[in-house]
C-alpha cells in the first residue's frame, strides 16, 4: 500500500517506519531542518522494539502536490498537532478533493475529525487514536519512541452514521498495520473512544506542562493526583455536547490506566520544554468551550488552562 503521513513528528515517523519496514511505500510531509535531515541522512528511530535507520521519502507541501496526485495514495494519515488541522485542510483542499482517498486522524482531541469530514466528507473520514505511545523528535531526522504504540480506528463518528467508510477497506488497513507490528483494532464507535482518550489527555497533558512532571510523578503526588482525577471528571461532564456518554467506570478505567502506565513525558510537556506552542485549544480548550455551551463549571481545567496561557504570554514577553 501507499501511505502519506502529513506530520513527520514522533508519532507519524514511528508508524511510517513500521509500515516501510514491512514493504509498504511511505511518504512524509515535513518541513524545516527536520525535512532537510530526512532528505539528506534518512530517518533514525530508537524504540525498545524497533531500530530503524533508513532513507525515506520526505517532501515539502509544494513538491508533494507537484509530484503526486491525491489518488496516488491509499491512505492519508494526519499526524500533525491538532492546532494545525484547520489551516492544513484549507491549504491542501484543492489537492485533497481531487480524489476519494480516505484520511485517518491520529491526533489529540475530538475536533479534528469534524474538520476533516467537513472538507472531505464523512465517507472519507476515519477517526483514530495512537494509544500508549510516546514519540518525540530529539534532533532533526531522529526520533525517540516508547510504548506498545497501538492504534484504534473506525468510521467517523461511528459505524451507524449515515455515511460510513467501507468496513472491508478498513479491515485491510488494520491488517496492514498489524502485519507491520502496529497492534491495531477497529472500533464501531470511534467518537466514544476519542472521548475516552480525551479523559487521559485532559487529565495529565496540561498539568504536566504546568508542573514539568511526568505522568507517574503527577498521579502519585497527593495533591496533583487528585487534580488529575477531577480534570478527568470534567471531561465526562461535558461529553454530552457531542452526544457521547462517559460513565464513572470510564473515568476510573482511564485513571487506573495512566497510574499504572510507565512514566512518560506527555506531548504537551515536551512542547513546553522545547518552547513550542501547546495544544491547549485541542485539549483543555475543548473542555472549556463545551462547558460554556452547557453552562456548567470546569474549574480545575479552567485554572490549569489559564495558568498555562499566562506562562506562554510571559515567555513571549521575555523573548
Amino acid at each position: 500500500m501507499r501511505f502519506l503521513f502529513i506530520g513527520a513528528g514522533g508519532i507519524g515517523c514511528y508508524y511510517g517506519a513500521r509500515l516501510q519496514q514491512q514493504g509498504h511505500q511511505v511518504t512524509y510531509l515535513a518541513r524545516g531542518e527536520h525535512l532537510q535531515a530526512l532528505q539528506t541522512h534518512g530517518l533514525s528511530i530508537c524504540h525498545p522494539e524497533l531500530s530503524f535507520n533508513q532513507p525515506v521519502e520526505a517532501l515539502d507541501n509544494h513538491t508533494l502536490q507537484n509530484r503526486y496526485q491525491c489518488h496516488d495514495f491509499d491512505l492519508i494519515l494526519l499526524t500533525l498537532k491538532a492546532g494545525g488541522t484547520a489551516s492544513l485542510l484549507a491549504e491542501m483542499s484543492a489537492w485533497l478533493t481531487t480524489a476519494e482517498t480516505p484520511m485517518l486522524s491520529l491526533q489529540n482531541g475530538v475536533d479534528n475529525e469534524p474538520l476533516i469530514g467537513k472538507t472531505l466528507g464523512l465517507h472519507r473520514t476515519l477517526g483514530g487514536l495512537a494509544v500508549r505511545i510516546g514519540g518525540h523528535i530529539i534532533a532533526p531526522g531522529k526520533i525517540e519512541a516508547t510504548g506498545p504504540a497501538q492504534v484504534v480506528m473506525g468510521s467517523w463518528p461511528n459505524h451507524h452514521s449515515e455515511q460510513t467508510f467501507p468496513v472491508s477497506t478498513l479491515e485491510a488497513f488494520a491488517a496492514a498495520f498489524n502485519e507491520a507490528g502496529i497492534p491495531t483494532q477497529i472500533s464501531s464507535d470511534i467518537r466514544y473512544e476519542l472521548w475516552r482518550k480525551l479523559i487521559i489527555n485532559n487529565g495529565v497533558n496540561p498539568l504536566s506542562a504546568l508542573t514539568r512532571l511526568d505522568t507517574h510523578a503527577l498521579t502519585s503526588h497527593p495533591t496533583f493526583g487528585k487534580t488529575v482525577y477531577r480534570m478527568m471528571q470534567e471531561v465526562a461532564a461535558v461529553s454530552p455536547v457531542d452526544d457521547v456518554t462517559l460513565s464513572q467506570a470510564d473515568i476510573d478505567e482511564m485513571y487506573a490506566l495512566i497510574c499504572n502506565f510507565d512514566a512518560i513525558k506527555t506531548s504537551m510537556l515536551v512542547d513546553q520544554e522545547k518552547g513550542r506552542p501547546l495544544e491547549l485549544d485541542g485539549i483543555s480548550g475543548a473542555i472549556i468551550s463545551r462547558a460554556a455551551k452547557l453552562n456548567i463549571q470546569v474549574p480545575n481545567t479552567e485554572l490549569v488552562h489559564a495558568l498555562l496561557q499566562q506562562q506562554q504570554q510571559n515567555l513571549a514577553i521575555d523573548t
